[in-house]
């Protein structure tokens, strides 16, 4: 039996944008990265493509990119 995880990423404030949690989470090593990685990578917040930047990012938003996904707390 296979068995999808969500990882869960706590953010503290109202909001992060993308590139922050993209940040945090490894996927890119600086902010200047981040416009390049969206314009050749999938990116998905609640299912839809995203490719701002700074797309704000709220509690309970799912984001996937490379094939894992993460829930914000």
């Amino acid at each position: 039996m296979w068995v999808k995880t969500m990882e869960s990423l706590k953010i503290h404030g109202e909001f992060i944008t993308l590139q922050q949690f993209l940040k945090i989470e490894n996927i890119i090593s600086s902010g200047g990265e981040a416009k390049y990685f969206l314009q050749t990578n999938s990116v998905f917040v609640n299912q839809e493509i995203e490719a701002r930047r700074g797309r704000k990012l709220y509690p309970n938003d799912i984001v996937k990119v490379h094939g894992k996904e993460y829930i914000l707390k």
